[in-house]
């Protein structure tokens, strides 16, 4: 097939979401009064008590999202045109049952990082399919066996067996190794389409700020290592990545644009979560096993979980300056992730989580769900259906969602089957 190029441009139900207001000038973080108890998403920054839907949707609500940029993620870039190159079509693939594209996205402008998205549709359905979109960590190479998808280019993590990776280049030993991860194969069978991009095309996962989408909108310094006090750290440059995504996965019409789901697993997956707040084009949200900075809190009660301090200290480039500021003083946050779990209202949101996997904290996950409900019943939703963390095994299937199984912190195709009951559950109802 020829190489098709074009510019879009989106309007209407497909349009990206507009950014919210610019932050006000806020207190520096030591500055904030001390709160040890969980802050309720609807008490407003002043303490005002929000009451109604749309005292949410007016006040509060772009109030939390520009709290989350200030203090914790960084200002998320602006919306910019997105541009498409569809660089290979198979439609014959896994045996006839799927379309699999791959398709170049130049999404910060001409000079932008190119990311490479891979876009697998069943051929056998009624109507567009519902999609599940999200980052990988290995490459799409790694999740086929298909020997003519395109190696990244893109910086890559060292590491794994058989020189998977060299010279932080990806090479042909990784093609099909980590194809369990997303278990495209399994989806497909259940008529869901699924569209993925290595997580490094968009900003290398490294503390160095001259690569990906950073330098597009800010003049890195050299040798910078940290965002700065409110700059994008890379949590929320993969999220809007995720967000420059979905404005090309609109306009394609074998998908349902109103049926899009996002996933991803650990640091993905909080970044899946931040993605679904802040673009409502998200319909169903699955960020499994995110933990700290994502769907576990920061006020954590769990000697085992992740700490603030501790994946500030781990990982300076995922979050800006000012979050690093609460290290010693999480109670002082003006927030914490049962309020970014209620901006998501009234779309579904899973959680899922292995028992052995206390670092991820999946008691404390379970309790941000309870500490968001609600918020859904603003809108009429009841959301959880259960006031204490169901047994292991146990899908709990409402618009918030938990399931917690046996095993350690990975993804695989059990995981996968959970996501697609749940998504059938919200999606095919």
């Amino acid at each position: 097939m020829k190489s098709i190029a074009w510019a879009l441009i989106l309007l209407g139900a497909c349009s990206a979401p507009p950014l919210p207001a610019p932050p006000r000038e806020y207190p520096a973080p030591a500055a904030l009064p001390l709160r040890p108890e969980l802050p309720d998403p609807l008490v407003s920054f002043v303490g005002k008590r929000i009451s109604s839907r749309a005292e949410w949707e007016t006040q509060r609500k772009p109030e939390l999202k520009a709290l989350f940029q200030h203090y914790m993620y960084g200002i998320l870039p602006p919306v910019t045109e997105v541009s498409a190159a569809v660089r290979r079509t198979d439609p014959a693939a896994f045996g006839g049952k799927a379309t699999l594209r791959e398709v170049s996205l130049t999404i910060a402008g001409p000079k932008g990082p190119r990311i490479d998205l891979l876009l697998v549709v069943p051929n056998q359905r009624r109507g567009p399919a519902p999609v599940f979109v999200g980052l990988n960590f290995t490459g799409n190479h790694s999740l086929v066996t298909d020997p003519a998808v395109a190696l990244p280019t893109s910086w890559m993590r060292g590491g794994g067996k058989g020189e998977e990776v060299v010279n932080n280049r990806a090479t042909d030993r990784g093609r099909g190794k980590n194809a369990g991860t997303w278990a495209l194969e399994q989806s497909i069978d259940r008529g869901y389409a699924v569209a993925t991009v290595y997580y490094g095309d968009i900003f290398p996962d490294k503390p160095e700020f001259s690569d990906g989408v950073f330098p597009q909108f800010h003049e890195p310094k050299e040798g910078q290592k940290t965002p700065g006090d409110t700059g994008c750290g890379a949590i929320a440059m993969w999220a809007w990545g995720i967000h420059r995504i979905i404005d090309y996965l609109v306009t394609v019409p074998e998908l349902d644009r109103s049926k899009i789901a996002v996933t991803g697993h650990s640091r993905l997956g909080k970044t899946a979560l931040l993605a679904a707040a802040f673009d409502e084009r998200i319909a169903l949200a699955i960020p499994h096993q995110a933990g700290c900075g994502g769907t576990a809190p920061s006020r954590t009660k769990n000697p085992k979980a992740e700490s603030v301090k501790r994946i500030n200290s781990s990982f300076p480039h995922w979050f800006d300056d000012h979050f690093k500021q609460f290290n010693e003083d999480v109670d002082r946050l003006p927030f914490d992730q049962n309020c970014l779990l209620a901006l998501c209202a009234p779309r579904p949101v899973l959680y899922t989580n292995g028992i052995e996997d206390q670092w991820a904290n999946p008691d404390g996950q379970f309790e941000m769900a309870k500490a968001a409900a609600p918020v859904y019943r603003l809108y009429g939703v009841d959301a959880l259906s259960v006031t204490e963390r169901p047994p292991v095994g146990q899908l709990v299937d409402g618009a918030l969602g938990y399931y917690l199984r046996t095993g350690p912190h990975v993804s695989d195709p059990d995981y996968w089957k959970t996501f697609l009951d749940y998504a059938d559950r919200h999606f095919r109802t």
